[in-house]
């Protein structure tokens, strides 16, 4: 088969519900507030997988073979707009010691909507005919899954926590950031198109995500690319909403003013501005951070904008943002070594990049939050969800395992 890929956009009629048209067993989504792109179907053109042991870091294995694959394509695209044209779907590993692979995925078809236009990409070898037209498949029946304690108890968590002030008492690090995991299965043959279309709709402002059996609901953004205009937003800082109006405002006022936050928020940003200034021009950050109301949190957030260097793409800027403070520490090497040593699990993708890259390095990647990985087993299908919280001097143990149970809710809510 040639290595060489035609790819053919065109606009369509608008299409109500993308995700009717995704795999029920592996969809391939990104979406929010009903716009993105969704793979139609399981047929694949190309993957793009980086094992652990290649030689780090695997987001530059990535992109040197993306560059390879999109360099020789032929394309049209008369739209010209986000998730058009040859595009392919992300996930990397956290950790390069993960024993997780990091992936691209080149499906066939993709559905695409954004701002009121729908479109049909259709993505073939040269050699190979023209795909199919898209077609719909039904939603299989409701189903339902339980998640409970997985390596790690709620006791052994706030342990960790301990262990982990007590190295920034010693002056190890500064921050970092410690998950738990939650384990559980659900039925065999479960339509996982649900799962993405319940977390979507119940959060709208977060970037709902399917990709190779990672599918979660993120609300923070690592980067974006268009038309070489970078932007990202920093969440660092993080409270649960109150019950009522007054305790929601009591909340949002504990934040803004919480001095523990608004360190840890600011280690986040300088950690974001530090990494994209060698890929970037006329970088700039808001100086106050604002305050992002979720369904069920609030979070400290800064937006950070500039312009793509020459040769660039939103690949190289995942290689060089990730992994931010936010979801690692600082300084970065001490807080990876102590989630190495702190986490009784491999974290996979979770807290590693998520999202979609063009033929021109434009793209969309947020950091896989609120999420699961789901893989079938014999009986079933096996899922792994994980959250975590920011820990830095002034921390309390219990309170950190609150804010993971309030990360976790999204999801368990939507498994059940």
């Amino acid at each position: 088969m040639s290595s060489r890929l035609v790819v053919r956009t065109r606009e369509i009629d608008p299409i109500e519900d993308p995700l009717a048209y995704a795999d029920p067993d592996r969809p391939l989504a990104w979406l929010r507030r009903g716009d993105g792109i969704v793979a139609v179907g399981a047929d694949v053109v190309a993957t793009i997988r980086v094992p652990r042991g290649d030689a780090p870091p695997r987001s530059g294995a990535v992109a040197s073979a993306w560059r390879e694959l999109a360099d020789g394509a032929e394309i049209e695209d008369p739209l010209g707009l986000p998730g058009t044209g040859l595009v392919a779907f992300g996930a990397l590993a956290f950790d390069e010691d993960s024993a997780a692979d990091s992936v691209l995925i080149v499906p066939a078809l993709v559905i695409g909507r954004h701002h009121g236009r729908t479109w049909l990409t259709s993505i073939r070898a040269a050699d190979a005919p023209e795909p199919t037209d898209a077609e719909t498949h039904p939603y299989g029946p409701h189903w339902a899954g339980t998640v409970g304690p997985g390596a790690q108890s709620p006791q052994d968590y706030q342990d960790s926590v301990r262990a982990a002030l007590a190295r920034i008492a010693d002056g190890e690090l500064s921050k970092v950031v410690l998950a738990r995991d939650l384990t559980g299965s659900i039925p065999a043959g479960s339509d996982l198109r649900r799962l993405v279309r319940a977390l979507s709709t119940g959060y709208p402002d977060t970037w709902a995500f399917a990709v190779d059996g990672l599918i979660g609901a993120s609300p923070e953004t690592l980067v974006t690319v268009q038309d070489r205009t970078v932007t990202a937003r920093v969440l660092a800082g993080t409270i649960g909403r109150g019950a009522d109006a007054d305790a929601d405002t009591a909340a949002s006022a504990h934040l803004a003013s919480s001095t523990k936050d608004l360190d840890e928020h600011q280690y986040a940003v300088q950690s974001v501005l530090a990494s994209l200034r060698p890929h970037t021009r006329a970088l700039a950050a808001s100086e106050q951070p604002f305050l992002l109301k979720l369904p069920n949190l609030f979070h400290l957030a800064t937006d950070v904008e500039g312009e793509l260097a020459e040769g660039g793409s939103s690949l190289d800027l995942v290689g060089a943002l990730h992994p931010t403070a936010a979801v690692a520490g600082t300084p970065t090497p001490a807080a990876i070594a102590a989630i190495r040593e702190l986490e009784p699990f491999d974290r996979g993708r979770y807290a590693g990049p998520v999202g979609w890259v063009d033929a021109a390095g434009n793209g969309e990647w947020a950091i896989a939050l609120r999420c699961a990985q789901f893989s079938p087993v014999a009986d079933g299908i096996a899922v792994t969800a994980y959250a975590g919280a920011g820990i830095v001097a002034g921390s309390d143990p219990e309170s950190e395992l609150l804010e993971t149970r309030v990360k976790f809710r999204p999801l368990v809510d939507a498994l059940a």
